[in-house]
């Protein structure tokens, strides 16, 4: 059987779908990287914001349109909306997040244990999700209650996957050839914290960077206040990134307490000094919401301002959008949307300026780049993109396909998705 596998959203679904192939290949079918040349389709569907369950509903759509006889329906907006998922076109079964990792035995008509006995090497997915890089879930669920947020609703409430499991699938991926792994929770850094013997994240880490060859470890997105100035220690380590993404979703002390987010703009900065203290060449990037309910001119004021206090290495910024089942859609003061929209291009415009003043810092120098884009030859040779450690996406003329390898490259320019350079030596 031919299977397409597609999904929206965060990293956490593509960890997911990942884990899918492995075990879809395991029991000897073959992935296609096009909707039309499959017989079977999996679509993880996203809903954190109104876009994003659009989105959804268009790829099912797409792949009913391909011809695909059976089509399968999971993740968030599959979650949340399972009546108005399976009735869309072709849609045959809907799985829910809470049956999510019984999908593909459930699928094959196979024991649920069928992939519990022996790690399956990772390849990466056909098509436009050839990665390099491998996301690896370590967590699932949140038990925050950040008002604006439905993903607490979709995922349900935190648990953790024990270190050997992750150990586990690190090796899989690592088996595969991997150069990257990105480690990916809903709420990445409360990994550990409900074990009869709580651990913290930091744990985790040091564990993967002890026990296995990994040449580079990536955190995924983590919550300010699961972290500590100590924490950044880790990175002494040279093969964990520097990169952080921690979302902030607004600047305005006032705005944060009516999300519920246990942090403020004060203990904010000192945790981005910290890191920076540390690590001088980290890329922070962030998440803002632009219209929060009740956002007054002042409190957005507040929130521009303070993001270009903190100098991020580049931003996402997320009109807000009323999700049903949220206190936040309930509030008083709800936005018009073109005042939403208007704050939410002044956020990009500000986010653009501070990413190109941070690229601007490492023209001349020289950094190590995971080539991850499918490679083109034009007149000049092969036409290679990648990243740097602290996120930098570099593009660069190769004499050879350079794909999941790691050059050391001289940035020389500027680009619109990020900067230029020339390869020094070939590893």
């Amino acid at each position: 059987m031919k299977v397409f596998l597609d999904t929206v959203g965060c990293r956490l679904n593509q960890s997911e779908i990942e884990r899918m192939a492995r075990q879809f290949r395991a029991a000897g079918h073959e992935l296609v990287g096009a909707p039309d040349q499959a017989d079977l389709a999996v679509v993880n569907t996203c809903t954190v914001t109104r876009e994003a369950a659009a989105d959804s509903r268009s790829r099912l759509r797409a792949a009913d349109r391909a011809g695909v006889e059976q089509i399968v329906a999971t993740g968030c907006w599959a979650t949340i909306e399972p009546a108005k998922a399976a009735a869309l076109p072709g849609v045959r079964h809907v799985v829910t997040n809470a049956r999510k990792e019984l999908l593909v035995p459930e699928m094959l008509g196979l024991p649920a244990d069928a992939f519990d006995l022996d790690p399956i090497a990772r390849e990466p997915l056909p098509g436009l999700r050839m990665r390099t890089r491998a996301f690896i879930k370590v967590q699932d669920g949140c038990d925050n209650a950040c008002t604006f947020c439905i993903t607490t609703v979709a995922r349900g409430g935190g648990r953790s996957r024990t270190i050997h499991e992750v150990l586990s699938d690190v090796g899989a991926a690592l088996e595969g050839g991997t150069q990257e792994i990105v480690l990916t929770g809903v709420h990445l850094g409360s990994w550990g914290q409900e074990f009869d013997q709580p651990l913290h994240l930091r744990h985790l880490v040091e564990t993967i960077l002890k026990e296995t060859d990994t040449p580079r470890l990536r955190l995924s997105s983590l919550e300010p206040w699961d972290l500590d100035a100590d924490f950044f220690a880790l990175w002494q380590d040279s093969r964990l990134c520097r990169h952080l993404h921690l979302p902030l979703q607004s600047g305005s002390r006032s705005v944060l307490k009516r999300m519920l987010r246990h942090t403020t703009p004060e203990s904010f900065r000192d945790l981005v000094a910290a890191a920076r203290q540390v690590m001088p060449q980290v890329a922070i990037t962030t998440d803002v919401i632009a219209g929060f309910p009740g956002e007054t001119e002042a409190e957005f004021a507040e929130t521009l301002e303070f993001i270009r206090e903190m100098d991020f290495a580049g931003g996402h910024v997320f009109t807000y959008s009323p999700r049903p089942g949220t206190p936040a859609a309930r509030m008083k003061g709800q936005l018009p949307k073109e005042v939403r929209k208007a704050r939410n291009a002044a956020l990009r415009g500000a986010f653009a300026e501070m990413e190109t003043v941070f690229r601007r810092r490492f023209l001349g120098q020289a950094l190590s780049v995971l080539w991850e884009a499918s490679a083109q030859m034009d007149e000049r040779g092969w036409q290679m993109q990648g990243l740097t450690d602290n996120y930098l996406r570099v593009s660069a003329t190769a004499p050879a396909p350079r794909w999941n390898r790691i050059d050391a490259v001289r940035l020389s320019g500027l680009s619109d998705r990020g900067l230029t350079g020339e390869i020094l030596r070939l590893s």
